[in-house]
């Protein structure tokens, strides 16, 4: 067989693809539907005009995004059967438990929700149509819970006995699956994520308009909201994450070893914020390290010992036997780098942008530039995120259970891989580019309002329901 034909190797490629380009939409769809309904509040508690205008711009965005991440996330979930038949096989009956849940109950509610915040404006009091755009925000959050829960059991297996006969892991315990250490580290980290990413979005939508002296008092409230919010966000990242360490530490040693490339165990251990070097982490060439910071994650303390790449793979071996138990270190290595670097970054932009246009100031123009570029930046983290999260676990689906070369399905070639590939990799090609325009124009387009009401005093918000 031609290795390019390889059924393995091209199912990994189709799956983390999709995978990664659905969780473009998500992120955003999460975040945005929280500060729309944020942005809301605030029309319905003030009657401030402004506000209703950003809550409909934000929310036709909002809008257009959650579309495309329900067209791409269905497809996601085809491929378990498509091309992991033997991992369905395999764990169906637990992982399949919260993916029914999610569907069930959470997008049911997004679903419903989300329609009646779309059609209610005209419709239904002020009140009850606000209550409605937060069901959607909750119901999101649920959705994301759900889906953290089904992910969190191959990151750390609990809830589940094997049945010997059937040759399958069966579910014992939802609560325990629910509740996995994993899930509850990682929701509110995604969480805070997402809330980033919207708030980014936010600022350049309003550094574009400002950029150009459109709706200024309506856009500097967009920008300083924006701002805010992304600052907050970023603490609550850094907060998460710190837990999702510690948590991922007790749970898969192996891979906070791989996101240091830490070869031999140390205590104390120190973080590299770059390093070059050998392969095998035999030879260090160069490295700008930060002393005691890897124990600090890893431990809690200064000195605590991290074990290394060469001590876990030994125990691996002796525990599931032969075989190479380490991921791909330097997809490790330099996606938790980048993750960590571009969400900071992200909230440094934001912090420079408030204090320069701070009292009503106007910067020069490269720094509405600078707002504007640095949308993508916690999205793009977010999924270095996930890379450095899926890779890590490597070589186990689910870890130490399931092998990823073992849960591909055995009767599907890899020129009926290759052909799917292709087609799904064309059809969201144009998706995105569709999404990006959609966007784009609506972002452009601002406030659609603004020259019919532009009475910047307060009014009751139900007096223009049937305008809007």
């Amino acid at each position: 067989m031609l290795e390019w034909l390889d059924p393995l190797a091209l199912a990994r490629w189709q799956f983390g693809l999709t995978t990664l380009y659905h969780f473009l939409f998500v992120p955003l769809t999460i975040g945005m539907a929280l500060l729309v309904a944020i942005l809301q509040t605030a029309w319905v508690r003030t009657g401030t005009l402004k506000y209703l205008h950003l809550t409909r711009l934000f929310g036709r965005i909002f809008l257009i995004n959650f579309a495309m991440g329900v067209v791409t996330g269905i497809v996601q979930e085809f491929q378990f059967g498509m091309n992991w038949s033997d991992y369905s096989r395999f764990v169906g009956d637990v992982f399949g438990a919260p993916l029914a849940m999610e569907g069930l109950l959470a997008f049911f509610l997004e679903a419903t929700f989300i329609g009646l915040w779309i059609f209610g404006w005209d419709k239904l009091p002020a009140k009850l149509h606000l209550l409605s755009i937060w069901m959607v925000s909750i119901s999101t959050a649920m959705s994301a819970y759900f889906i953290l829960a089904a992910n969190a059991f191959m990151q750390n297996p609990v809830g589940y006995q094997i049945n010997e006969m059937r040759g399958r892991a069966e579910l014992t315990d939802i609560g325990a699956v629910l509740t996995n250490p994993v899930v509850l580290a990682s929701f509110p980290h995604t969480i805070f994520a997402s809330i980033m990413f919207a708030a980014v979005v936010i600022v350049a939508v309003a550094a574009y308009h400002l950029s150009r002296g459109q709706y200024d008092d309506t856009m500097r409230t967009a920008l300083k909201f924006g701002g805010v919010v992304n600052l907050i966000a970023f603490a609550g990242v850094a907060i998460s994450g710190d837990q999702l360490s510690l948590v991922m530490v007790a749970t898969q040693p192996m891979k906070m070893a791989a996101a240091e490339a830490l070869y031999e165990t140390a205590g104390p251990a120190s973080f590299s914020l770059f390093s070059l070097g050998t392969p095998d982490g035999s030879n260090e060439i160069f490295s700008v390290r930060v002393p005691y910071l890897l124990s600090l994650l890893s431990t809690h303390t200064l000195t605590g010992e991290v074990e290394g790449i060469n001590d876990l793979q030994a125990q691996y071996a002796e525990q599931w036997g032969p075989g190479d138990y380490t991921p791909i270190i330097w997809v490790t290595y330099w996606a938790f780098r980048w993750m960590i670097g571009l969400g900071a970054l992200a909230a440094l932009i934001s912090a420079v942008g408030l204090w320069i246009t701070r009292g009503g100031r106007r910067p020069a123009g490269w720094a509405w530039k600078v707002a504007i570029w640095a949308a993508p930046l916690p999205m793009i983290a977010s999924l270095v995120g996930w890379i450095f999260t899926e890779m890590g676990r490597q070589p186990w689906l689910v870890f130490g259970l399931m092998k990823t070369e073992d849960g591909v399905s055995p009767n599907v070639t890899g020129l009926e891989v290759l052909i799917s590939l292709v087609v799904f990799t064309i059809v969201y090609g144009a998706l995105a580019v569709v999404d990006f325009r959609l966007i784009k124009r609506a972002a452009i387009e601002g406030p659609k309002e603004w020259e019919q009401h532009s009475d910047p005093d307060a009014v009751d918000p139900q007096k223009l329901a049937t305008v809007y």
